[in-house]
């Protein structure tokens, strides 16, 4: 290189380097914008990939959640409830604060000032799992209020990545949607406590027995951290536990400002109680409730009925009801006593251990209020037995003479003459403790330790009967039924033997015959010939033959008569006068013809009725001849208050008027649809309180007070029935067994049902005065001869006085025999034109 090249090179400037902070510097910067884009493209793919298939958050504006459905008596007392879950929801303005404190310093301090995502949490408590996995233990959640709104309503609960994202992306949506305090108010009212309750007003009822506004600052306190794991912090099992996180929380609550040192310590030192729900009016009707969730159920869907918290006013009046359930258990009883002792409930081994054994003892179903007990010692004068708990009691011999040996075909064994013949020593029977004075004295008895028992409880002797049955109770003017039961034990069998059995009614269902003839030219007082019956049926049938139960024949007799000895013949008489066809207008009329043919037989209770329909059809002749409709529930309302259903859709347009004391009550208007003539209804009552003066009903007479009614027994006496009213007060009673089978030799409607129909009525109408049968204008009272249904004269025994529509009064000589004497009348079925009678 020449010298010039050389100095021409070295006049060059020279590039210095960067130095290595400013590379990285710049590195970083491109690296972090890199990454910056990337992150957003990749949250914002997560936003669009994830986001596109989410829940629509909007719904929860509309939001209802699954609470409970109440059912009430008339009265307002608690039947039961009808709920998947047992929630009560409260709005966000009724909630106290301090249960809102609580819970935001147990869940979410933040929860006003974040945007739904509270990012500083979120990574204390990533790095508080970090050192979890590193010690296994359990992650930890850190979840916001509004997070865990997201999951708990649109979500799952799994812990996928893939959910988490979903889970924040909702609850952005949701606090842009929707303000604080009602996304407050759906978190207090979902979240599930423990011990069946969903929402904190039915966690409060449930742990404390207290509304919200009743709750103790510790009280609050235990709810508010009940929802992180409710099974590890219950007040009982795990009170300890309990304790230390409901301490942890008042502490949060202190430190965040919510409550003063003197409060914190107070809280701090009271003690965790769990009171079980109480205090509120609650009475049982199985057979009735379940009755009402099926008609519910039917009405709107289960759906609505276990989720859509309605509250249901029923009909049911308490004080009938248990006196219902009363005397149809003690009527059962007392049948199934007149036909025998069936043994022990089972044998144990008389040890040591007796009473453990006893204790584990599978107690039958149908026992109700009865216990268990094993025989220790037979005695002359009854029988020492075991309790459960280990002390011992008394039945005396009068508590087990009635346990003859039952035999099959409904035989009875000999006379209870010794104790020994019913009992032996292990029996396991049923006991009912007597009243409380009523005690035996044992000297002669030693316990486990060797001790004289003493004075001992005396118990009877019981058995579960094979028999069942039903009794409703119903207004006859509005069909509101006041009570029901649909069998002996609800636990037993769910069969509602009111509503579900359809059964023959037997004679319970001439008085429907009577009535069309009454409609038809006849008079209580018209003659009818009670004599042998033939048809042939055809077909190579043979001929039918119905017969009166006395299997006697009685000749001409009045309506009256046959109704009040529930005559058979004389029925199957007018019937066939009157011709099938009429008779089943009647009984479709009445609401009984769905399960009845057009045949004779049918005018003897050959069709099939539930008790509840031929209930409601006796209430319609008492009530004068209207139409009603047997009814359970009153009104429904919803969550809101709003009435949905009622019962009674008549319109009173005076009581939407202002009116005070000093007023006249408005009259209601009567839509009631007319379906017997007032007269004839009438008529038939006043024939039916003959049954009861003087007839198959007798046994209910010395109640001394205006009743009326029928029985009915079906053939082989299958079933037995009787029906019957006050004027303001129907009632039916059904006997029989599930798998028909006779009652029994003398068994029938006036045995069986009359005595439970009579120990109602006693209880119901007790201290209430009589009240007569109303009578409708225009009916005429005449004093008849009973026998011969001619106006009275002097020298006449028997004697009515007689219900008559205007001009159908007897006349002396009307009923003349055409040919010259009774006694042939007996033998011929001649229609007498003009004198309302059949010969």
């Amino acid at each position: 290189m020449t010298d010039q090249e050389q100095k021409n090179s070295d006049d060059k400037p020279v590039k210095a380097k960067r130095p290595l902070w400013r590379r990285l510097v710049k590195f970083g910067l491109i690296s972090g914008a890199l990454g910056v884009v990337a992150a957003g493209g990749a949250v914002l793919w997560a936003i669009i990939y994830y986001g596109r298939d989410l829940p629509d958050y909007r719904q929860l504006a509309n939001y209802e959640p699954s609470i409970v459905t109440r059912i009430h008596a008339g009265d307002g007392s608690l039947l039961t409830e009808f709920a998947r879950q047992q929630r009560l929801f409260v709005p966000i303005n009724v909630i106290p604060e301090g249960l809102i404190e609580a819970f935001l310093a147990a869940e979410d301090k933040n929860f006003y000032e974040h945007d739904g995502l509270d990012y500083l949490g979120m990574v204390r408590g990533n790095l508080r799992n970090v050192l979890n996995v590193l010690q296994d233990r359990p992650l930890q959640g850190g979840s916001t209020i509004t997070q865990q709104v997201a999951r708990t309503f649109l979500l799952t609960l799994d812990q996928r990545l893939d959910r988490k994202i979903k889970e924040m992306i909702l609850t952005l949506r949701i606090e842009r949607a929707f303000s604080k305090d009602r996304i407050l108010e759906l978190y207090l009212n979902e979240i599930y406590f423990g011990n069946r309750s969903y929402g904190v007003a039915a966690a409060a009822l449930n742990y404390f027995n207290k509304a919200l506004n009743e709750l103790t600052v510790a009280e609050m306190a235990y709810l508010a951290a009940l929802p992180k794991a409710p099974n590890n912090y219950h007040p009982v099992r795990n009170k300890e536990r309990a304790l230390g996180r409901r301490n942890w929380v008042l502490s949060r609550m202190y430190e965040l400002g919510h409550i003063d040192e003197a409060t914190y310590r107070e809280a701090v030192a009271e003690d965790l109680v769990m009171h079980e729900r109480e205090g509120h009016a609650r009475f049982e009707a199985e057979h009735f409730a379940e009755e009402v969730r099926r008609r519910v159920g039917r009405m709107y869907g289960d759906r609505v009925l276990y989720e859509g918290g309605l509250s249901v006013r029923t009909s049911l009046e308490p004080r009938l009801q248990a006196i219902a359930e009363r005397t149809l258990r003690e009527g059962l009883v007392a049948y199934d006593r007149r036909h025998g002792w069936r043994g022990p409930v089972g044998r144990t081994v008389m040890d040591s251990e007796w009473a453990e054994r006893l204790r584990a003892f599978k107690k039958p179903l149908g026992f109700a209020s009865w216990s268990l007990a094993a025989v220790h010692e037979v005695r002359e004068d009854g029988a020492i037995i075991g309790l459960k708990d280990g002390n011992f009691g008394f039945v005396p011999f009068d508590e087990i003479t009635w346990a003859r040996a039952w035999r099959q075909g409904e035989r009875l064994g000999p006379s209870v003459k010794d104790t020994a013949q019913v009992l032996s020593v292990g029996d396991v029977i049923a006991i009912e403790p007597l009243s409380a004075d009523k005690t035996t004295t044992i000297s002669t008895f030693w316990n486990a330790k060797g001790e004289p028992i003493g004075t001992v409880q005396n118990y009877g002797l019981r058995q579960v009967p094979e028999i069942d049955g039903a009794l409703v109770a119903m207004d006859p003017h509005t069909g509101r039924v006041l009570a029901m039961v649909g069998g002996f034990d609800y636990a037993a069998s769910q069969y509602n033997r009111a509503v579900q059995a359809e059964r023959q009614p037997g004679s319970a269902f001439k008085p429907f015959v009577y009535a069309a003839a009454l409609d038809n030219g006849f008079t209580p007082a018209s003659l009818v010939l009670d004599a042998p019956f033939v048809i042939d049926q055809g077909d190579g049938q043979g001929k039918w033959k119905p017969k009166n139960s006395s299997n006697k024949f009685y000749g001409p007799s009045t309506l009256r008569l046959g109704i009040e000895k529930s005559r058979n013949l004389m029925t199957v008489r007018l019937a066939q006068h009157l011709g099938m066809g009429t008779v089943m207008d009647y009984a479709g009329k009445f609401g009984l013809a769905e399960n009845m043919e057009p045949s004779l037989a049918a005018s003897l209770g050959a069709g099939e009725v539930t008790l509840l329909q031929l209930t409601a059809a006796y209430g319609m002749l008492v009530n004068g001849g209207k139409e009603i409709s047997p009814s359970l529930i009153d009104r429904i309302q919803d969550r809101r208050g709003e009435t949905v259903y009622r019962h009674d859709e008549r319109t009173c347009m005076p009581c939407e008027l202002t009116w005070d004391r000093n007023q006249r009550e408005p009259q209601l208007p009567d839509n009631r649809k007319q379906i017997l003539d007032p007269l004839t209804a009438y008529q038939m009552v006043s024939m039916m309180q003959g049954v009861v003066e003087n007839g198959t009903g007798q046994k209910i007479k010395w109640l001394r007070k205006p009743l009326a009614g029928k029985t009915g027994t079906t053939n082989d006496s299958l079933d037995a029935w009787f029906i019957g009213f006050s004027a303001d007060l129907a009632v039916g009673v059904f006997t029989g067994f599930d798998r028909p089978r006779s009652l029994g030799d003398g068994e029938e409607g006036s045995s069986v049902a009359v005595p439970i129909f009579r120990d109602f009525m006693a209880e119901a109408l007790k201290n209430e005065p009589g009240v007569p049968f109303r009578m409708p204008s225009g009916i005429r009272l005449v004093r008849v001869n009973a026998e011969t249904g001619q106006p009275a004269t002097m020298g006449d025994t028997n004697i009515v006085l007689e219900a008559f529509k205007p001009g159908t009064e007897p006349r002396a000589g009307q009923y003349a025999v055409l040919d010259g004497s009774l006694e042939d009348a007996k033998t011929k079925s001649t229609i007498r034109k003009g004198t309302g009678g059949i010969y």
